[in-house]
């Protein structure tokens, strides 16, 4: 079975690296921006296509939650196929669009929904597999996930100099969907409460495994309101950031294309790394307060970009580096963190629920970066707003200390 739980989680991770070609959208929206407004006669710019990323993002929640709940069920297996097949069925279809409105149904609800699916599982399904590193095993997974943009983001880069960005999202879209097929195959469900030979949970994690919570129990909790909200609040300033890493290259710093998707790369560098990095020290010190470390920093990652202007290259580089640790931060610890707090049992589902908080700060997100944007021509207070969100995070992060505090308070009374 060790061996076993290995190969399983190679073969999530093969699939988070399709799956996180999601992060490119950035390096896609520039010639795709050029395409339509060549073909249509009408200016479509990258802040116009920044919607689309927004969609699909959005949307992913709600294929996540139910996949999760087929997931439980009837295994991870064909819930990830269906996802896969999806998303890059959805990269397929973009390469034929006409028009912003294709692309928002193409990319934006098909890719989206189907991205969603195969995630959860994916995140879920390792988690359930490794109760004795669901820290460090969370941080791989989605590492991966956000590594892809690190891989992807060039590759992109030469189709489209080489021929056009739907011919990228053609080849992209098939070479994932074979890659995905295959290894869904390897992916079973865990046997009910498994534990790795050997290992003895400690007494804090026993504990809390010992309540093991369905959706409807942990939405009753105050608890999970404060997580959700931290959730939302420490991926804001990535997702913000994410969305128009190229674009702020190209306008706020003066960058040609190629440094811009380079910017891309060494921003999905840092966030993959902030996923394992975290994972693991979470696994030491404690979930919470690693998360208060990530918030900390994002708020002075974003001073830093609000500081930068065309020609601060050095500057912009710290900025983008700090925003993708402090971003993968959230991202590989709340799988475990949910896990931790509300059980392994229906964390396919629970997850899904609590990915809502990642999906409204995929909205907010890039819609502030973007009105800011429109409205006043510069970036900078939308770096201030990110600021602001990271701070409350910190605050939350306090809030839920003192709340499980006095929980654990009542319960040894009790």
């Amino acid at each position: 079975m060790e061996k076993k739980r290995w190969l399983i989680l190679i073969a999530c991770c093969v699939i988070n690296l399709c799956l996180g070609s999601i992060y490119s959208w950035s390096v896609f929206a520039t010639p795709m921006a050029d395409y339509l407004t060549s073909f249509s006669g009408s200016l479509v710019t990258t802040a116009d296509l920044a919607l689309v990323y927004t969609v699909a993002n959005s949307v992913g929640p709600i294929t996540m939650i139910t996949g999760g709940w087929f997931n439980d069920r009837f295994g991870p297996r064909n819930v990830i196929l269906v996802g896969g097949i999806l998303f890059t069925g959805g990269l397929i279809l973009s390469g034929f669009a006409n028009s912003t409105g294709f692309l928002l149904v193409s990319y934006g609800l098909v890719s989206g929904l189907g991205l969603g699916m195969a995630y959860g599982c994916t995140i879920s399904t390792v988690v359930k597999y490794f109760p004795d590193k669901r820290g460090l095993v969370g941080g791989i997974a989605t590492a991966v996930y956000g590594l892809s943009a690190v891989v992807i983001s060039p590759i992109v880069t030469m189709i489209v100099e080489k021929s056009s960005a739907p011919t990228a999202f053609k080849v992209i879209g098939g070479v994932f969907m074979v890659l995905i097929i295959i290894s869904s195959f390897f992916v079973k469900r865990p046997p009910e409460n498994f534990k790795p030979e050997g290992w003895q949970p400690k007494e804090n994690h026993a504990r809390v495994e010992s309540v093991e919570k369905n959706w409807q129990e942990m939405m009753k909790s105050p608890i999970f309101y404060v997580m959700i909200i931290l959730l939302t609040c420490g991926a804001f300033s990535g997702m913000m950031v994410i969305s128009q890493a190229a674009g702020i290259a190209q306008g706020m710093i003066g960058m040609d294309i190629l440094a811009a998707s380079s910017a891309v790369s060494i921003l999905a560098l840092f966030n993959s790394c902030g996923r394992i990095i975290a994972g693991y020290l979470s696994d030491r010190i404690g979930r919470i307060n690693t998360l208060m470390i990530a918030c900390t920093f994002s708020i002075a990652g974003v001073t830093v970009l609000f500081f930068t202007s065309e020609g601060t290259t050095t500057l912009f580089y710290i900025g983008i580096s700090i925003i993708g640790l402090c971003f993968g931060a959230f991202m590989g610890i709340f799988p475990g963190f949910t896990a931790d707090q509300f059980g392994a049992k229906n964390n396919s589902v629970n997850y899904g629920i609590m990915f809502i908080g990642f999906a409204l700060a995929g909205y907010f997100g890039p819609t502030v970066m973007r009105s800011v944007l429109q409205r006043e021509g510069s970036y900078q207070n939308a770096f201030i707003i990110a600021a602001g969100l990271s701070g409350i995070g910190l605050l939350l992060c306090g809030l839920y200390k003192i709340m499980t505090k006095k929980a654990a308070s009542i319960e040894e009374t009790a």
